[in-house]
């Protein structure tokens, strides 16, 4: 993979680094690390959510200690530079490993080409045969563990949510303060667009022009100087536009079959088929995540060198237990702190992890405790302190502080599927990348030493994007459709080596929207904390098939593979020299695309383990405010409170709760 490549040339590695070093006194240390002074508030996790909160919360003079396990890798070129996104997921020293199941059934979960076994002889196998004796682990399912979260290894796509994201939890909870016209006020804080011109128009309709999340788009001049990739442009307008008068030649031209921005907030946005180009969180060609805000938080200070913000951030800190006031029977139990350990690479998904244990540590909140773990970590942490469904806390004898059966239950994710061809022919834009693994990588140069045409490595490779309205779209487009000159069929461990090993090959990658399967858990292993927790997903029909859920989901999915291949038809003679690696020409029928569908569909985008909803519904854990039902001075703000997927990428509703609950839990502590 690109990583085992990467270590070959730690040479060059060292003067990246040095390069792009920036200084880092934020870092919380103290000599005795047994107990910390206490704070306002403590924030576990440097996510999407947690993040923005944590740097807004002290923006507002408030005192915060951030609590991230992982440590601040800000500084490698893997995350800082955009096109090195797929190996950032793979760099162990941001990595965390989960393993999920698709599918409780092995034989079934093993028709997956990313099916991963663990061999007899402790070695990784993928792939359809695995040797005899080898134990099923599952899908890979890469998270980040650093300053950051996972905002500092994705693939930067930008997307402002759907209206009914927004106004789905207003009727949920009954709060106006959610409605699509109040919260886009957290998006204007947050943009920092540099692609459009500050103009009161673009302000209205949506966009920000000041905040700490810079947005960009690729430059449509790369596209220009790459023939293969300009006729996979126009095969696509062709099919999304009708066919053009002649093709597109140059950049004004590429300009025209882009008539609309992404993220305007223009009438019937959400109902809008068309191609459009790609906002990403790059600024300057570098990666804009909550990283940047958070040091700029932390490291801010007045004219006389005195701090201007009062946050913390320690890293290596693994948050094991919630710790509650002592409370009896019919009282609501209170957060006071957390429990942690000190240490590098405790938790088992770190592919580092070894026999440490780290070294215990513990923190008090004087006003809350804000839990911003992620999907997967945020009910593994919450159960592990008793709070979750009684059943499974009694069954490991951890004693139950709140009986709160949607803990861990709802999870949700996106299904992504793609369609992969081989040329005979090399897209000329990454012809002299060596990724590198070379220290006179061409690319590599370009991007540190040509100050108005940084190259390819400054971008997401991702020239343009379609959103469609499949045959059951109910009015709103459903269907996210993207292609790059790589070779992505999902995640597994290797993918980032094999999505850049060539230049011959074109990627379509496909997301549904609003699935309809909410059957997803994640459960305890182990009262251990550093042990991954269970996760299952219960894809399609393993899932929720009421009213023919599953059908609703797989149907999209299916007619967006038929709509990209229509594109590579319509691709000019010169061009029509390939072979179809996924599907494969031999998967034709609609019976056939939907079992390739069941057995290599994926996803990233794991949510909904902490529902946002009223008490009135038994798996509610959250309240509109954020926080959790039942218990006093402690919330829920990342992904997992969200009832339904937001959007097609929904880090930019993560940011957008993050700044959300900065303003709420202020005001309701006021």
């Amino acid at each position: 993979m690109v990583l085992s490549r990467s270590l070959n040339c730690l040479a060059v590695l060292t003067v990246i680094t040095s390069v792009l070093a920036t200084p880092a006194s934020y870092e919380k240390r103290d000599v005795d690390i047994t107990v910390l002074e206490d704070y306002d508030y403590i924030v576990v996790g440097s996510g999407a959510g947690g993040g923005p909160l944590a740097a807004r919360l002290a923006i507002y003079g408030q005192k915060v200690l951030l609590l991230e396990a992982g440590d601040d890798e800000g500084t490698t070129p893997y995350e800082s530079i955009p096109a090195l996104y797929p190996a950032a997921s793979e760099y162990a020293p941001m990595s965390w490993d989960f393993f999920s199941r698709h599918y409780p059934n092995d034989t079934r979960e093993g028709l997956n080409l990313k099916a991963t076994y663990e061999t007899p002889e402790g070695t990784t196998y993928i792939g359809l045969d695995p040797p005899a004796g080898s134990t099923l682990k599952g899908i890979w399912y890469p998270r980040a563990a650093t300053l950051g979260g996972c905002a500092t290894h994705n693939a930067m796509i930008t997307m402002y949510p759907f209206e009914e994201d927004w106004s789905l939890i207003q009727n949920l909870t009954g709060d106006a303060s959610w409605a699509p016209e109040n919260m886009v006020q957290y998006w204007q804080r947050i943009e920092r667009n540099e692609y459009l011109l500050n103009t009161t128009n673009a302000t209205a309709l949506g966009h920000g022009f000041d905040g700490w999340l810079g947005t960009s788009e690729m430059p449509l001049s790369l596209v220009e100087a790459d023939p293969q990739m300009l006729a996979m442009l126009n095969a696509t307008n062709t099919v999304i536009n009708g066919p053009p008068v002649s093709d597109l030649s140059d950049e004004s031209q590429l300009e025209s079959i882009f008539p609309l921005d992404m993220n305007t907030l223009y009438p019937d946005r959400d109902a809008t088929q068309s191609l459009y180009r790609l906002p990403a969180a790059v600024s300057d060609g570098v990666r804009s995540s909550p990283r940047n805000f958070l040091l700029a938080t932390a490291n801010a200070t007045f004219a006389d060198g005195t701090r201007m913000y009062h946050l913390d951030i320690r890293t290596h800190a693994l948050v094991t237990k919630i710790r509650f006031s002592e409370f009896t029977s019919g009282d609501e139990p209170r957060a006071i702190g957390v429990d942690f350990l000190d240490g590098e690479s405790l938790y088992s998904a770190d592919p580092r992890s070894g026999n440490s244990t780290g070294t215990p540590g513990a923190v008090n909140a004087t006003k809350e405790v804000i839990i911003s773990a992620g999907t997967f970590n945020t009910p593994q942490l919450l159960k592990l302190s008793g709070v979750g469904p009684r059943d499974e806390l009694e069954s490991f004898n951890i004693s139950v502080v709140a009986d709160l059966p949607g803990v861990g239950a709802n999870l949700l994710d996106h299904y992504e599927i793609s369609t992969v061809v081989e040329f005979n022919t090399s897209f000329a834009l990454l012809e002299d990348c060596t990724w590198l693994s070379t220290a006179d990588d061409p690319c590599y140069i370009q991007y540190t030493t040509n100050a108005t045409d940084r190259g390819p490595y400054a971008t997401t490779l991702v020239p343009a994007a379609a959103l469609l309205k499949s045959s059951i779209a109910a009015g709103r487009r459903d269907t996210f459709v993207f292609g790059g000159p790589f070779n992505f069929r999902g995640y597994f461990q290797g993918y980032a080596e094999l999505a850049v090993a060539d230049t011959f090959h074109w990627t379509w990658s496909i997301l549904k929207a609003h699935e309809n399967d909410f059957a997803g858990t994640v459960t305890l292993k182990s009262t251990n904390p550093l042990d991954t927790p269970n996760i299952d997903f219960n894809f399609f029909d393993a899932g929720t098939t009421a009213g023919g859920a599953d059908e609703l989901d797989i149907r999209p999915l299916v007619e967006a593979i038929q709509w990209t291949r229509d594109i590579y038809g319509n691709l000019s003679s010169t061009y029509q020299d390939f072979v179809e690696d996924q599907p494969g020409a031999s998967v034709t029928s609609t019976d056939e695309i939907k079992d390739y569908i069941k057995n290599q569909a994926w996803g990233h985008h794991a949510m909904g383990t902490a529902r946002m909803k009223n008490s009135s519904d038994p798996t509610a854990v959250v309240d509109s405010h954020f926080r959790v039902w039942g218990i006093q001075g402690l919330r829920i703000v990342d992904a997992s409170i969200f009832p339904q997927m937001p959007g097609f990428f929904p880090i930019t509703s993560v940011y957008m709760i993050g700044e959300k609950a900065a303003d709420v839990i202020v005001a309701d502590n006021a």
